[in-house]
């Protein structure tokens, strides 16, 4: 089943069309950093574009004026959720089953596309990894968001019967998209796919499944796995200079919490 945004999950834990924000209080638009409380971490957008931060450091967060904010629909800070503006197609690949390319030139910085789903809890997404055999595709995602106070934030999006076209991108070693998660009307993110490069039309988009791309080593959970396990990773076919041979590999969905 189509959906351009994700959905809540079967296990209705979470619900990611909740609107759970206050909105800015801004009377002009478009709104401008730091009077604006969207705005609070920066000014994320220049025009329609990401603005790039200094290499080897986190995506920092980014919160976009909502459904509650008095700027409207004109305001600069409304990029992810005005949905996929580009002309993408599928296509099979020789090797990794579908991929996506794009049909256009698509600038740096750029939002591509979302990763949408079923937004699952942690128990129904382990549930689900746990009852793939080693031939099935895993399209479930963990996303997790490290905080200054130690906290780890959680985000389980599975596209397998509800997605996207963002189900149908491949990894990467060397990737031109990164991931960035966009929060708009409550604290579950958009999985926002943006450019990291410049990317000529006809080109395969990818990103790295990881995590670790524009992201300091060591900040994902990404781990060698045990002998018994290795029956578990599929190979990699991205054909990067840097590929590591394998998909990359996160046990934590795999083991007893």
């Amino acid at each position: 089943q189509y959906s351009p945004e994700s959905v809540a999950g079967a296990d209705g834990e979470v619900d990611p069309t909740e609107i759970t924000f206050p909105g800015c209080s801004c009377q002009s638009s478009p709104c401008t950093a730091p009077q604006c409380s969207c705005l609070c971490w920066g000014d994320n957008y220049s025009g329609l574009c990401l603005r790039s931060t200094e290499q080897g450091q986190f995506a920092r967060p980014v919160f976009e004026c909502s459904a509650l904010c008095p700027c409207g629909e004109s305001c600069h800070n409304r990029v992810v959720q005005r949905g996929l503006q580009l002309r993408l197609q599928v296509f099979h690949t020789l090797r990794k089953g579908w991929g996506v390319r794009t049909l256009q030139d698509i600038p740096r910085g750029s939002f591509v596309c979302e990763y949408a789903g079923e937004v699952l809890g942690p128990a129904e997404a382990r549930s689900r990894v746990q009852a793939q055999s080693p031939e099935d595709p895993n399209y479930i995602l963990a996303l997790r968001e490290h905080l200054h106070d130690g906290r780890v934030l959680e985000t389980f999006v599975d596209p397998t019967h509800v997605g996207n076209v963002g189900r149908f991108l491949n990894h990467s070693c060397e990737p031109n998209l990164f991931m960035v998660p966009v929060r708009v009307d409550s604290m579950v993110p958009k999985l926002a796919l943006f450019a990291a490069t410049d990317i000529p039309a006809g080109e395969e988009l990818s990103y790295d499944y990881s995590g670790r791309f524009h992201n300091p080593q060591g900040s994902s959970r990404e781990h060698k796995p045990l002998e018994e396990d290795s029956r578990l990773r599929k190979p990699c076919y991205c054909g990067s200079r840097t590929c590591a041979s394998f998909l990359p590999w996160d046990g934590s969905l795999f083991s007893t919490p």
